[in-house]
């Protein structure tokens, strides 16, 4: 661990803004790396075009302590529940992994997808065994439109849509990672309010057990940037009543074993900064935090701290045991009771990786000042009429 003053590294881009988008929801390798990994205390800003430096983040080793790690897993740790909603960092879809290959997929793109619903299942089984003239007829029945160039294939899936057996929405790998703390209004699934996000209020004892090792990480963004703190707790102190205690962040998010496919965090604010740390449980290697576009990377592990630009291209290597950490972790008695048969990406591992991201919604502030209180509190698991 380096003792004095932290390192200096000044990078350039590699890529052209256009060229690292055009790799967005890509997975990045260890061979993306091209400067050495950054282990201890250092500093990194990034150069543009006119000779002007960007701080891109400030890396701090050891800087949270071992009795607020422990108070982090034992309040958190069951948090990072299953998600289809992380976009491009979710991954690329691949059809044949375990959670994909139970399901029917319908337009997969790049790292979205849909995908028959029970109806249409049942309505695949039924077309299948039809021959194109059959299916044809049963377009015409329907009204869909049948064009010369479609196969059989193509008008099963249309007649299928045609019927409401495609889900209503495109959804990403299923992975463990879900927010706790406060949310703008939303419409992604029902009309939401401004609120504490469903986990927190269903959790509520755990969040407010852990808000020390929150805090903690808060205190670390104020010690290391202070400009970028003040302006984001300027910011969340507009709206006291939607941000975690004694911080200047309304939101973070658990992630368990997620190794994020290339991309950048979006409705955070934009002038603040990304707080991470981890919090592991047995041995492993990589999971490094990347920049590809600056070919820079950190080794981010347990007790870790940095705050970094989450607006920069960001996505995580490979994480795997090597023959060594195989052996280490033999006599690991796992905390978790996971189901292999689901298939959520990356758990199913003797080891555990814990990842925190602390941040300020940026809309939190168009929130208005009142809000119905049983969206601000513990709750039971029944929807609020």
């Amino acid at each position: 661990m380096n003792r004095g003053r932290p390192r200096k590294l000044v990078v350039s881009k590699i890529f052209t803004d256009e060229e690292i988008k055009s790799k967005e929801g890509t997975w990045i390798e260890e061979t993306d790396i091209k400067h050495p990994i950054i282990e201890t205390n250092t500093d990194v800003y990034w150069r543009d075009d006119e000779g002007n430096l960007h701080l891109l983040l400030k890396f701090r080793k050891a800087k949270i302590k071992q009795g607020l790690l422990d108070t982090g897993w034992a309040s958190y740790k069951d948090l990072a529940k299953a998600s289809r909603g992380r976009g491009a960092s979710a991954g690329p879809i691949d059809a044949s992994s375990d959670y994909w290959k139970k399901r029917n997929l319908v337009s997969a793109n790049k790292w979205s997808t849909g995908y028959l619903n029970p109806k249409g299942n049942d309505m695949k089984e039924l077309y299948d065994p039809m021959d194109i003239t059959e299916i044809q007829a049963l377009c015409v029945q329907h009204e869909v439109k049948v064009l010369d160039e479609d196969s059989k294939e193509d008008l099963v899936l249309k007649l299928i849509k045609a019927k409401g057996g495609v889900s209503k929405m495109k959804v990403n790998n299923q992975v463990a990672s879900n927010p706790i703390g406060f949310y703008e209004a939303g419409k992604n699934f029902a009309d939401l309010p401004c609120r504490l996000t469903h986990f927190t209020r269903t959790n509520y004892e755990k969040y407010n057990s852990g808000l020390p090792f929150i805090q903690r990480i808060d205190a670390l963004f104020k010690e290391l940037v202070p400009d970028a703190y003040q302006k984001q707790r300027d910011r969340a102190d507009t709206k006291p009543h939607l941000k975690i205690p004694d911080t200047c962040f309304s939101t973070v998010t658990i992630n368990r074993n997620f190794r994020t496919a290339l991309h950048r965090d979006a409705g955070d604010f934009r002038e603040g900064f990304g707080n991470l740390t981890v919090i592991e449980q047995g041995y492993y290697h990589g999971g490094f935090t990347v920049f590809p576009q600056f070919g820079v990377a950190i080794n981010l592990r347990s007790g870790d701290f940095v705050a970094m630009d989450v607006h920069q291209w960001h996505a995580n290597t490979p994480i795997y045991e090597t023959a060594e950490d195989k052996v280490k972790n033999m006599d690991i008695v796992s905390d978790f009771k996971d189901n292999p048969a689901v298939g959520t990406a990356g758990l199913y591992q003797a080891y555990t990786r814990i990842s925190f991201v602390c941040y300020l919604r940026e809309k939190i502030a168009t929130c208005p000042d009142k809000i119905d209180p049983r969206y601000l509190t513990k709750s039971g698991h029944s929807k609020i009429e």
